[in-house]
């Protein structure tokens, strides 16, 4: 399999001003490619640093993609020491990008300036593939000296960088010989990536050698897990992933909520309309995210009928129904509270399933329950649940558990009910 680096130049990336998204977008392509990155690096603007690095990464890896750095102003820099390090005697005009120039310059109704004509300019040991979204030229050089590598120059622009990537693709198949590499991801929700790892270690220690598991956490998802497969020789890839992603299903049984890159929301929702089922939410500490979770998958109004936010006490008893004498005996943040909250906005509603929360997401908690407490209560046809969970994040990241666990528990639920 082919190793690439990846390097993003520029200041404003090494003080937090700008948010390197390049070197994400690049390195997913790139796996999905075949080619594998081992190493991303930032840096500044300096020529002295620029050369080393990239002279460093060209003697480690097969590709190199560097981003940033081309513009017109004077600290675009970058294309001055590719034209150093690649051993160029000069620049030229590149047509195709200067037609590009002038396109761009006069959609935007200004003046084509003697220095915006120079972004056209490229070393002479360089190719170009033009720059369809911007004035910046990408570049490649092949064999660079003293490393035989190839080293692909991007435009720092995130729209630019990420526009480029189908063509630098094509060019990498044209000229790199390309392994085959498969993906196949299952997400799980309910368990630690450690207890996980753990719990997975002996069959994954029994993987082939060209297979590998990835762990991929996310608050609101869970934990995405990758089965890669890099290709050999064999041809028989596809029917070898397949088994083991037979056997990884057994083994997480209802952890797993779907076989392919999705997210709760999705799977709940198609849970629901596969079988004609209705959902209503009341939220307190979670202040709508669970509906806004819902409601951001396209086609829910077939079965999301409405949601109470019943932030206030007074909404709890007024709206809801829950009794004043549960909320004084038990607490606002109870199970006996989550469970009428359930009660009572299935009742209001009409719907077959309801999901409500109740908790504490921050920044204080109370005497019985600590910060990042969330009690959830789920009613439907064959009754009524409770858990309680207790999650130490900032505010934010607390609420988006609370609402991922309440989809979560809500899930259980229901295919619990449909399977007896």
């Amino acid at each position: 399999m082919i190793n690439a680096s990846v390097v993003t130049i520029g200041d404003e990336i090494l003080i937090g001003q700008v948010l390197d998204t390049n070197s994400q977008q690049l390195a997913r392509a790139l796996e999905e490619t075949g080619i594998r990155v081992v190493r991303m690096v930032s840096i500044g603007d300096s020529k002295e640093e620029i050369a080393q690095t990239l002279l460093t990464e060209l003697s480690r890896a097969q590709v190199v993609f560097c981003t940033g750095g081309l513009g017109p102003t004077k600290d675009d820099i970058t294309k001055a020491v590719l034209a150093q390090i690649s051993g160029s005697r000069g620049y030229v005009r590149h047509p195709g990008q200067m037609q590009k120039v002038v396109e761009i310059l006069h959609n935007r109704g200004l003046d084509i300036l003697p220095i915006n004509e120079k972004q056209a300019d490229v070393p002479d040991k360089a190719e170009v593939i033009v720059n369809q979204l911007g004035t910046a030229p990408i570049m490649v050089f092949r064999d660079m000296p003293g490393s035989g590598s190839t080293l692909y120059s991007l435009p720092g622009v995130p729209h630019e960088a990420v526009g480029a990537i189908p063509a630098i693709l094509a060019d990498l198949r044209a000229h790199q010989p390309l392994s085959s590499i498969l993906h196949r991801s299952v997400m799980v929700y309910g368990m630690a990536e450690s207890a996980l790892s753990e719990k997975l270690a002996p069959w994954e220690d029994a993987l082939p050698a060209d297979m590998h598991l990835a762990y991929l956490p996310n608050t609101l998802t869970g934990i995405r897990l990758r089965l890669s497969c890099y290709g050999d020789a064999s041809g028989d890839e596809p029917e070898r992933l397949e088994a083991q992603l037979s056997q990884l299903k057994a083994l997480l049984g209802p952890l797993m909520y779907a076989d392919e890159d999705t997210d709760l929301e999705t799977t709940l929702g198609r849970i629901l309309k596969e079988h004609g089922l209705t959902l209503s939410c009341a939220e307190s500490c979670t202040g709508g995210e669970i509906a806004h979770l819902i409601t951001s998958v396209a086609g829910s109004s077939a079965y999301f009928l409405g949601s109470v936010t019943s932030y206030a006490v007074s909404v709890k008893e007024q709206v809801l129904g829950v009794p004043p004498q549960v909320i004084r005996e038990c607490g606002v943040v109870s199970s006996e509270v989550a469970a009428a909250m359930a009660q009572g906005v299935r009742r209001l509603t009409g719907s077959d399933y309801a999901v409500a929360t109740t908790g504490l997401a921050g920044p204080s908690g109370d005497e019985h329950n600590p910060v990042g407490t969330v009690w959830i209560g789920a009613a439907g046809p064959r009754g009524i649940k409770t858990v309680r969970f207790v999650y130490k994040n900032d505010r934010k990241r607390n609420i988006e558990r609370f609402a991922a666990s309440a989809l979560n528990f809500l899930r259980l639920m229901i295919l619990e009910d449909l399977s007896n």
